[in-house]
Parts: structure tokens; sequence; C-alpha cells
């Protein structure tokens, strides 16, 4: 059997690299890394990095494995169940089997992303029972229109001025801080100062010295101020990575924010973690009282329906979805909008469906066709 070929290449996203493997390498190519590549000298701080993918096509099968593998298909229909005028040729014509759309709101929920915890919710709306006697195309749009009214019952948080963030390692909690950063300095025109806080726990600043010293803001490792130099200035903390494992040792970073006073508190998640681990980190971040929630890695994440789960939970406000990991941009404030556009973009009048939505989107078509 002859040896599987590999290939490298960069891309810059995640969907260009499904594309290059599909197009250039075949269905038997499976991807056996991937590395995220920075952009080199100050090019990194408004670049996005690039990934690294490293692909194998896998040799073929030897035929005596390829006979086993294929089921034994079925026998040819009789000749008297043929319609006239169908030879032998079509006997022998292989049948594809077709794979109807689902017919039901809950099953093309499910479908759009939306867990059983968000259906669950919408379930217990009034309007639900109305929704089941609606035209398909009808009740999606009212189902988007009560995801956004079940989103909005949150009050509305203060802006933020004196601010923590922190989360567990690899959420992206710091490129989320200068995401926020470059938000406040180049959409506002405000003005401050980051410090950096390690305690016992080792911080890796990352590229948020160098970051500050492009924006023009002063970075201060603690114990320094956590006051606003300013009047109208900002603070922003970028603390240790959360212990998800061993929640006691985050025993450290709760009575700094008590200490200091820091009632706004940024939790960071990486919204493409596991959602029984993305769960658990929710819940931790809740105990130490967050304030404010930023999901990150959504440009690797393919449905976003679950994360209705955490704008339903109501105990901890939005602040933005980073969509992408370039330091500036990539930045969606408007969560909720974002995420039904994401989700249920038939819900919109001009909305177009996104990855997610393409097959709830089709069923919308046929239903509303239909009707």
């Amino acid at each position: 059997m002859p040896d599987a070929a590999c290939y490298k290449f960069t891309v810059a996203s995640a969907e260009q690299a499904a594309a290059l493997i599909r197009e250039h390498l075949g269905p038997t190519a499976r991807v056996l890394s991937v590395r995220t590549v920075e952009a080199a000298g100050l090019r990194r701080l408004w670049a996005a990095p690039r990934l690294e993918v490293i692909a194998q096509i896998d040799p073929p099968v030897a035929p005596a494995e390829a006979v086993a593998a294929v089921e034994t298909p079925p026998p040819p229909p009789s000749p008297e169940a043929e319609p006239s005028g169908v030879g032998e040729e079509a006997a022998t014509t292989p049948r594809l089997r077709t794979v109807a759309l689902p017919k039901s709101l809950p099953d093309l929920l499910r479908r759009s992303g939306l867990t059983e915890t968000a259906l669950g919710y919408l379930q217990t709306m009034p309007a639900w029972s109305e929704l089941q006697t609606k035209p398909l195309h009808e009740a999606l749009a009212d189902a988007g229109r009560c995801l956004r009214q079940g989103g909005q019952k949150r009050p509305l948080a203060a802006p933020l001025s004196r601010a923590a963030f922190f989360g567990p390692p690899g959420a992206g909690r710091t490129t989320a801080l200068c995401k926020w950063l470059g938000v406040e300095v180049f959409r506002r025109g405000r003005s401050g100062h980051v410090v950096l806080a390690e305690f016992e726990r080792p911080n890796t600043p990352g590229p948020l010295p160098i970051f500050c010293e492009a924006l023009g803001i002063p970075l201060a490792h603690y114990p320094a101020t956590t006051q606003p130099a300013t009047s109208g200035g900002f603070v922003y903390v970028d603390l240790p990575g959360l212990s998800l494992s061993h929640p006691s040792e985050n025993a450290a970073i709760t009575d700094f924010l008590d200490r200091e006073q820091i009632g706004q508190r940024v939790l960071v998640l990486n919204a493409a973690y596991d959602h029984a681990i993305l769960r658990a980190a929710y819940g931790i971040g809740r105990e130490m009282r967050a304030t404010h929630v930023v999901f990150t890695h959504l440009d690797e994440v393919p449905q976003w329906g679950r994360l209705w789960d955490y704008l339903f939970d109501g105990g901890i406000a939005p602040l933005f979805l980073a969509t992408g990991p370039s330091l500036t941009g990539d930045c969606e404030e408007e969560v909720q909008e974002t995420l039904l556009r994401r989700t249920l973009p038939y819900a919109e009048p001009d909305g177009c469906a996104g990855p997610g939505g393409d097959f709830a989107a089709e069923s919308h078509r046929e239903s509303k066709e239909a009707a």
C-alpha cells in the first residue's frame, strides 16, 4: 500500500482551509494539525493571524477492504414491478435515498443550533401554542422575534469604565481586552490606562504591551493604582487565567477584585469550548460575580445557537462577540442582533443565511413556497 501524502498550506480562516481541502485534496483528505501563525513585526497589531494547516491524503483502500466496506445492495425489483419502457439498464441503476427536511418547528430550531434549554425556554412562552398552528415560514419568523424578546429582559448594564478582564487559559482574554481598547480609543475617543496583575500565577502579557504603546495607553504592573488618572478615563485590568479544575485556586483573583473594589468584571469565554466546559466556566464566572461576558473564537464555531442559553440566563450582560483573531476589529457589540442573524436569518426581512442557518433557511424557503 502506498504511503499517505501530506501537504502544508497557510490560509486566512478555517472556512478557506475547508474549501481548499475539498477542491484540491479531495474527500479522502484529513487534517492532521492546525497552528496559528502571527504576522511579523508591528503588523501583528493589525494583521489577523493566519492558520498553518497540515493535511494528509489517505492511500487508496485495498480491493479486499473496499469490498468488505460496501454494503450488500438490495435486490433489484422484479420485472413485473418495473414501469413500462424501463429496461435492464434502469434495473441496475443505483437508487439515491433523499433525506426529507424536517417539517416541525422544534426540529428545525434544533437544526439551527438551539439547545434543548433554549427550545424549552421558547416553549414556556405564551406565544408558543400559537406558533404551532402557523405555517412553518411564519412560525420561524415569529420564533426569531420571541428569541429577541427573551434576550431583552435583562436590565441595561452601565458602560465600562473601571473593569477587570478574566477567563480560563486559552479563552483569548488578552486579545479581547485589546479589541475593547481599540473600541474605546478609535470609536469613542476615550483615554485611560491598563494594569497587568499576576499574583502567584504567571500572566503572560502577549501583545498587550506593544498594543498599548501603539495606542498611547500607559501599561502598569500591579501593584499600581486601579483608579482613573483623569476624569472620564478608564482603567482596565488584565488578570491571570482562571482554574476550571480547582476553583479554590481562583480565590486570589476574587480577593483582588474585592480589595480593589472593582465591581465591573468581564468574563471572557471561548465559544468553541465543549458545551459542558463552557457551562462550567460560565458558572465559575457567576460565582465570582461577573457583570459582563465576552464570547471569543466565533470564527471557529459553525453554529452559534447554543449561545442563546447565556442570553436567556440573564445573569451576565453580553459585552461583545469576538468574530476573528485580530487585535482590532472583528468585534460585534450588537450581540443579540448578530446572534439572531447567525441562527435564524430568515427572521429578518433582509436576512441571509450564514453558517448554521443554511439548513433552516432552505426549509424556510420550501415551506414558504408550499404555502
